[in-house]
């Protein structure tokens, strides 16, 4: 697939970035003003993966690093520990971005993996001053979904710094990606929670661009049983909604309440309180 790089299209917020990625010739998209903001290294290629090539200048921010610390991913690969499965984790993603040919832009805030929802208000903080400081006026992200706490986390800080732009007249568009929910005793991947009067947009991948987000899957060694089971045919995209997220996502079946995530509704729940009254709101920010 040849990339129109000679003139890159524009856009103006969400709905504009949703033309911009529907165009049929997939051209190179300026992208200066796009930060993705994704939990996990490989989230960026599960979410986006195919498309990260043709953002010019995006920036790239991964919240973790991907690395828990019960030491158990860190024995699975024989190495030595926590900080050595983050340095692995770290050079597949630097290696799965390469492919993509991006370089430059990509910035890892560097929280435990499976604690991001421990930290929500310094979350908040970081993301907050990023949008500021690189003037971002779109966000593509995690959608709010009950499957990881690390994804929820990142949800709600990209929300509430966006919030915190908009009450000081500085709105931020933010549009989301599915990655895996709950579902009766399965896991639903790639499909959105569904909410009424929000429009999907799905992007039927050409061969290059599977072949693309296929090598990328292959540089994440340590993520390869995971990936299996997400589709490189296809990435989805919705302007997100204004999520409540004192109130509990996907109808109140959480996925990580199957799993040794250290996560529970109820947990999440007093996390997100804590985390509005300690940013300065008593509960939904900026009315």
């Amino acid at each position: 697939m040849a990339l129109l790089d000679h003139a890159a299209a524009t856009y103006r917020g969400a709905e504009g970035f949703i033309d911009s990625l529907c165009t049929p010739d997939h051209a190179i998209i300026s992208a200066r003003d796009l930060a993705i903001i994704v939990a996990h290294p490989d989230d960026e290629t599960i979410g986006c993966g195919a498309q990260l090539r043709r953002f010019r200048e995006a920036t790239i921010v991964v919240v973790t690093d991907g690395a828990p610390r019960n030491c158990d991913d860190a024995r699975r690969h024989r190495l030595s520990g926590v900080e050595a499965y983050a340095a692995r984790r770290f050079g597949e993603l630097r290696r799965a971005l390469a492919l993509a040919d991006v370089s430059e832009n990509v910035i890892v805030l560097g929280i435990s993996d499976q604690t991001a929802a421990l930290r929500l208000a310094e979350l908040t903080h970081a993301i907050y001053y990023l949008l500021v400081q690189r003037k971002i006026g779109v966000v593509l992200t995690h959608a709010y979904e009950g499957g990881h706490p690390d994804h929820d986390a990142t949800a709600f800080a990209v929300h509430t710094a966006a919030a915190l732009r908009k009450c000081r007249g500085q709105p931020v568009s933010i549009l989301e990606m599915p990655f895996y929910r709950a579902a009766d005793a399965a896991w639903a991947v790639q499909t959105f929670v569904s909410c009424p009067g929000q429009q999907e947009t799905t992007i039927r991948l050409t061969e290059d661009e599977q072949e693309l987000k296929k090598r990328m899957f292959a540089a994440y060694v340590t993520q390869r049983k995971m990936l299996d089971s997400f589709s490189t045919e296809i990435e989805h995209f919705r302007p997100a909604p204004n999520y409540d997220f004192t109130s509990l996502p996907n109808g109140g079946l959480l996925l990580y309440e199957r799993h040794q995530w250290g996560m529970t509704g109820k947990l999440w729940q007093a996390l997100v309180g804590a985390a509005l009254r300690e940013l300065g709101w008593k509960d939904q920010p900026c009315p």
